[in-house]
């Protein structure tokens, strides 16, 4: 199963960097929004795909019994999740603004202009 993950995280990160690489902006946020997919799906698998027990410590032990899921990974996919949005938000708004007074989604006209 992680074979196959590895996969899927291998073809997302191609078709980001192939969006990213296109001229229109609009193109470009789209290749962000699937480049941050692909990072936490990275993320989620190498954590590991383990199937356990939540991971709380009985009372009495020093460490947790038996098989359990490791948090840590989900924690930094959560806190990922929630900069990805903040990123995409200020590109948009970003994009939204640039169209307005450029008048073109094209990253070489945005180049030339004075404005």
């Amino acid at each position: 199963m992680e074979n196959l993950f590895a996969f899927v995280v291998g073809g997302l990160y191609a078709a980001a960097l192939y969006m990213m690489l296109r001229r229109s902006v609009v193109k470009l946020v789209i290749g962000l929004i699937i480049l941050s997919n692909a990072a936490n799906l990275l993320i989620f698998t190498s954590g590991g795909l383990v199937r356990g027990a939540p991971p709380l410590i009985p009372e009495g032990l020093n460490a947790p019994a038996g098989i359990i899921a490791d948090p840590l990974p989900q924690a930094l996919i959560l806190t990922a999740i929630v900069i990805s949005f903040g990123v995409l938000a200020f590109a948009v708004v970003l994009i939204h603004r640039a169209y307005e007074v450029i008048g073109a989604d094209d990253v070489n006209e945005m180049k030339s202009t004075d404005s």
